[in-house]
């Protein structure tokens, strides 16, 4: 057990996309069945469409943006809870002049990422 701050996790860049980092909150080694991660995507930044072989279970901290799962877009915000099943594409573009934040929970299981191009 433990606890620490999330300001004092070091943020990586991801490398599909634009602007986009992410910090591992808690990984799969300190969690038993969940790793958490928060993702930031700037102002005018995107992430892809891409499949996971891995659900997420995401609630959003910051900012807004339009997020594509399957054949459904949808506009989120701060406070909206999203969950994208193993498997299905999706993809995020930020709206607005502020960073998209969001935590993102995951089952600690491989997760192959495919890109869809």
């Amino acid at each position: 057990m433990y606890v620490k701050k999330m300001t004092e996790v070091a943020a990586e860049a991801v490398p599909v996309g634009e602007g986009v980092s992410r910090k591992i909150l808690i990984s799969p080694q300190e969690g038993p069945n969940f790793a958490m991660r928060s993702f930031t995507i700037a102002a005018g930044g995107f992430m892809p469409m891409h499949t996971n072989s891995v659900e997420h279970e995401q609630l959003i901290l910051n900012g807004r943006a339009r997020v594509s799962i399957a054949d459904q877009v949808l506009e989120v915000e701060k406070d909206d809870v999203v969950f994208i099943p193993s498997g299905v594409p999706h993809s995020y573009t930020t709206l607005g002049d502020e960073p998209f934040t969001f935590l993102c929970l995951v089952p600690n299981q491989e997760d192959i990422i495919e890109i869809i191009e």
